[in-house]
């Protein structure tokens, strides 16, 4: 499996990532909130687990295997939580040092845990002319997939999408898809994060299809004019369109209590991009305090038929450096906040909504307003919770390499991954793309950030460059710049963990070029968290500058 020890080849056959909106075939089938252009594939898949690579069955996809005697797993779901293997923990380590000698991009060959998965489908009636696709959230952390017993693709990274048109492989009646998850690949060397370690198809997964005209992705830009009252609202649309028929794209705004606001209308042939605008006056301002949204609607016609329609919340918001502070809606921001993870003590990091719900009461009630979604990109619905409770959120990508350049606590850069490294460059690019197409029309979002304790290097500097060349409303963040300064410019703001209160002081009162960041400022591991001194002093030394932004 030459791919999987591969640092340049990180998915086969996957599709381009995209906005994570929802779309409706009618006006009726919106108002329900029921996708029939989508089918689940949760629920009970037949799983064989297997130690490594090796004693995996290998032959399992093929379209004649009986595996009838196979026990049963949950999906979305982990493998350690469920009977097989087990959780384990480990911080800057890798998990497999100290058992097996490999060196990046090898993977451990004697343990390396394998789980099958099958189960069968069959393709809903209405979806007869149109293409099938097949959707997986997230699985930790690489996988191939097969079906009716062909190969269709491969991908890594854990915590965005992969996505895979299966329409040629597809028969009448019952289909066979397998799936063969792999705890450890090549892109494992860049998710060294500190949490449990556990594999598995822990997201959602779901069967698509959408009519022959199609938008693909959409990207909505609010743009502000100097007295934070009115607005450019702008529509970046990428269309699928499989007919040579005209077809007609429009827009409608609502406000909170769905009246309408303002109107837009072009007409296309079959161009796969189109774009739309239109002024906004007097615009309800989107902040924490006030997460006021808007409804947009955007509907496709063919024929002056409506053929799809997509609903997309709008949070009209400005976030942007003045005189080296951060403002949002030209106020300076303060930062309350925490660094979060996804998990439930059952369930791992597979959450569900009220586990998120919880979660922001927890905050709402402790007047924190902000979370660094560490140290990764989280479940979709987590972004749509926190645009409709007023949450501010930096983005974290899915990379983190804390192994490869500090042991015992000490900084020994020999061999830092991604680092400079020309074979790493892709697959970072790739990570970054994937966070930002899916999660850019969310007005949580006020900074992407380009992962964390990865050390330095022109990779993860060509990564905050794309990061800003693809959207210019926000902000980067990157804590690495610390320990290698070569590339500074990585990172919007001074970013650190743990700093002392006399070394904040220290950077404050030295003319600062950048506003200040105590990204992580404490740390709890279950219920062991204790409310320091430090931590009390740290938020205390930020009310004396006005370019310290607070979050841990």
């Amino acid at each position: 499996m030459e791919h999987l020890t591969n640092s340049e080849i990180f998915q086969i056959n996957r599709m381009e990532a995209h906005s994570d909106h929802k779309y409706f075939s009618s006006l009726e089938e919106m108002t329900i909130g029921k996708m029939n252009f989508r089918k689940s594939l949760n629920g009970t898949w037949k799983f064989s687990f297997a130690k490594n690579l090796h004693s995996r069955i290998k032959e399992f996809y093929e379209e004649d295997y009986d595996y009838s005697g196979w026990g049963n797993i949950t999906v979305p779901g982990h493998i350690q939580l469920q009977g097989y293997d087990a959780p384990h923990y480990v911080n800057t380590m890798y998990p497999w040092d100290g058992h097996e000698n490999i060196l990046p991009p090898q993977v451990p060959s004697e343990y390396n845990p394998v789980g099958s998965y099958i189960r069968t489908f069959e393709v809903p009636k209405n979806w007869d002319k149109n293409r099938v696709f097949v959707s997986f959230q997230g699985v930790e952390s690489a996988f191939n997939l097969w079906v009716n017993g062909k190969f269709v693709g491969y991908s890594e990274d854990t915590f965005t999408p992969s996505e895979f048109d299966i329409s040629p492989y597809l028969v009448e009646g019952e289909n066979k898809i397998a799936v063969e998850v792999i705890k450890w690949c090549s892109g494992s060397w860049i998710e060294d994060q500190d949490f449990w370690r556990l594999s598995g198809i822990f997201r959602d997964v779901y069967l698509f299809s959408y009519p022959q005209v199609h938008i693909n992705d959409i990207f909505v830009k609010t743009e502000l004019d100097n007295e934070y009252k009115n607005s450019n609202l702008s529509l970046e649309i990428k269309l699928d369109n499989k007919t040579s028929k005209e077809v007609e794209i429009y827009f409608e705004l609502f406000d909170k209590e769905n009246k309408l606001v303002t109107s837009s209308t072009i007409n296309r042939t079959n161009e796969n991009e189109c774009y739309l605008s239109k002024e906004v006056s007097n615009v309800n301002l989107w902040s924490a305090e006030n997460p006021y949204l808007y409804k947009l609607v955007v509907y496709v016609k063919e024929n002056n038929q409506i053929i799809e329609v997509i609903p997309q919340t709008v949070g009209f918001r400005k976030f942007e450096m003045i005189n080296k502070v951060m403002h949002i809606n030209g106020k300076r921001i303060v930062f309350k906040g925490v660094n979060r993870h996804e998990f439930n003590c059952y369930h791992g990091r597979s959450v569900k909504e009220e586990d998120m719900l919880w979660d922001i009461k927890f905050l709402k009630q402790h007047n924190l307003n902000s979370v660094r979604t560490s140290h990764y990109p989280n479940n979709s619905r987590w972004y749509e919770l926190c645009d409709q409770y007023g949450i501010y959120l930096i983005d974290e990508a899915n990379l983190e390499s804390h192994g490869s350049w500090q042991k015992m606590g000490q900084c020994k850069p020999d061999w830092v991954i991604p680092g400079d490294k020309p074979e790493w460059c892709e697959v970072v690019l790739d990570r970054a793309k994937s966070m930002v197409e899916r999660d850019k029309n969310h007005p949580s979002i006020l900074i992407w950030s380009c992962g964390n304790e990865a050390f330095g290097g022109e990779n993860i500097y060509k990564m905050s460059e794309y990061f800003r060349t693809r959207d210019n409303s926000r902000l980067v963040h990157y804590e690495g710049i610390f320990w290698d300064r070569r590339f500074n410019d990585t990172s919007d703001m001074e970013s650190r963990m743990y700093a002392k209160v006399e070394d904040i002081e220290a950077y404050l009162n030295d003319n600062p070029t950048k506003p200040f960041i105590s990204c992580e400022y404490t740390h709890s591991m279950g219920n062991s968290m204790e409310i320091c001194m430090q931590t009390l002093k740290v938020m205390e030394a930020g009310k004396k500058w006005d370019n310290v932004n607070l979050t841990g």
